[in-house]
């Protein structure tokens, strides 16, 4: 995502994905979550068909897969002190990189969705260190739209994931960019601020063109040193560590920013904000980021908000162009309290489907997790009473995001989508610690009230809407705000906005036009993540 050292907060990076994130090197050297309970639907329990275990595969050439429980915690360098989540004594004690191995062998042998489609071929011994083996124990098949079946199978440090995904905590200077063009001219904007940020404080703001950076021409420059120096200072590692950029918002002379990174607390909802759209009616808009812990309260306050507005709203537009996923629980109180509680009411948010091992040993109604009516701290949860929402979508708008919109629609909730197609992502993990690193491996696929799941190529837009980089977020006058405020009015797409749009991007990109994405997007920020599960048994 962007001057964050990681994207949703963030620092190692996968190797799996480490590459893509670090576009600019490649253009350089070219030259240039959750937890069940309750529900009811009528939606029977399933398990996919046809995973069939795979022959036993050596861990170290010559022993076959073990059941994970059998080496859980057996670490090469066990931790010792106090698990922080627990409070108690972490549960590793003495072993290998052998023993690590085995269990992320019998792990996904256990747990992952299509452990039958893993190739047979693999040994262990072939691979360095336990996350190289597990990176390649996933299916090789691809979706018929040619993508690869599983794009999500990553790991984290599993300390760095729970202060990201417990309070969004990274060492960043809080901005976030996008990249349009990544061959002479480049071409990077600032997308988001993080209030009170060394970024935000520095006076940087959206739409913000990327000039140089310590000292290097970012437009133009090619050559290795480069590339090294410019990807450096975009994802700094370390707390106080200072670089010098060089930005231009619109057709204003270039400013010098001298940037020091902190440890940044992302705040996953911003600008809510009650437009006047007259006649009396009024439009609800918030800015959502991060399915994370701390925004619980943040959407419960920024509905309490719409509700205190006199008159309340009539509409709202939920901004989730760059959320990609996080909890899943979170996703089911968003949910609920944007629709009429009538509409939820013993109904499923989202039904969990295993592979045919039921390697959680759910029963039905574990598996069905329902619209929650509460908060995590038991709380009675207010509720919008909509029957239509709006929201603002990109490629970026994924896992979790996806989940609002599939469940919404499942309970007959008009879901209306301004900007891009969704990621695609169906599937979700239970992040599994051992020896201190953080496996996801897709464990689970949901569906619907109505039964449906499969939009393993996105949701498409209603109205398709070019990101507008030249207004900030929440102001009316934004592309795909105000096309959505005019689909609200009208009933139909406005196609002046979204041709003026497409005209802008393609001045911005007179060649071939490079799709915009988010730099720096880890595999955590486009995910559907679930409270821990049961062991396998």
């Amino acid at each position: 995502m962007a001057f964050r050292k990681v994207d949703m907060r963030r620092l190692p990076r996968p190797g799996a994905w480490a590459a893509a994130a670090t576009f600019a090197v490649a253009s350089l050297l070219a030259g240039c979550g959750g937890g069940g309970g309750g529900g009811g639907g009528g939606i029977p329990f399933a398990a996919l068909p046809g995973t069939t275990p795979p022959p036993a595969t050596g861990t170290g050439g010559s022993s076959g897969i073990v059941p994970s429980a059998t080496v859980a915690g057996m670490c090469a360098s066990p931790r010792s002190g106090t698990n922080p989540d627990t409070g108690a004594a972490y549960p590793d004690r003495a072993g290998s990189i052998d023993n690590e191995k085995s269990w992320v062998r019998g792990w996904i042998d256990e747990t992952y969705l299509w452990y039958g489609e893993v190739p047979t071929t693999l040994k262990a011994s072939d691979y360095a260190t336990p996350v190289a083996w597990f990176n390649v124990l996933k299916t090789t098949a691809t979706t018929a739209s040619g993508r690869a079946k599983d794009r999500f199978h990553f790991t984290y440090d599993t300390e760095v994931y729970r202060q990201l995904s417990q309070g969004g905590v990274s060492v960043s200077y809080g901005a976030e960019f996008v990249s349009i063009a990544t061959s002479p001219p480049r071409e990077l904007r600032v997308v988001l601020v993080e209030p009170g940020s060394p970024a935000d404080v520095a006076g940087l703001k959206r739409g913000a063109k990327l000039v140089t950076v310590d000292g290097v021409d970012f437009v133009n420059a090619t050559g290795t040193a480069n590339a090294a120096t410019i990807n450096g200072a975009l994802s700094p590692k370390t707390v106080g560590e200072t670089h010098n950029f060089t930005f231009q918002l619109g057709s204003a002379p270039a400013v010098s920013y001298s940037l020091k990174a902190t440890n940044v607390t992302s705040k996953p909802v911003q600008n809510v904000t009650v437009l006047d759209v007259g006649g009396g009616n009024h439009v609800g808009y918030m800015l959502f980021n991060d399915h994370i812990t701390t925004a619980e309260q943040q959407l419960i306050d920024a509905v309490n908000t719409f509700k205190a507005s006199p008159g309340g709203i009539q509409d709202l537009v939920l901004d989730m162009r760059y959320n990609g996923g996080g909890q899943l629980a979170i996703a089911s109180r968003l949910a609920y309290m944007i629709a009429a509680p009538s509409a939820t009411a013993n109904k499923t948010f989202e039904q969990l489907t295993f592979n045919d091992k039921n390697p959680f040993h759910f029963s039905q109604a574990q598996s069905q997790m329902p619209f929650y009516s509460t908060s995590r701290n038991g709380a009675a949860l207010p509720s919008l009473g909509l029957s239509r929402v709006t929201v603002l979508t990109s490629p970026d708008t994924c896992s979790a995001s996806e989940s609002v919109i599939n469940s919404l629609r499942g309970v007959g909730v008009t879901v209306n989508l301004v900007g891009g197609t969704t990621c695609g992502k169906p599937y979700g993990f239970y992040p599994q610690d051992n020896c201190g690193t953080t496996y996801f491996a897709i464990q689970v696929k949901g569906v619907n009230q109505l039964g449906f799941g499969d939009y393993g190529d996105g949701f498409p837009p209603t109205c398709t809407v070019p990101d507008d980089y030249d207004h900030q977020l929440g102001d009316p006058n934004e592309a795909r705000l105000a096309a959505a405020l005019a689909l609200r009015s009208g009933g139909s797409c406005p196609t002046s906005t979204v041709k003026a749009a497409a005209q802008g991007l393609q001045k911005a990109q007179p060649a071939e036009a490079e799709t915009p994405f988010l730099i720096d997007q880890s595999p955590l920020r486009r995910n559907r993540l679930f409270d821990l599960a049961p062991n396998p048994g």
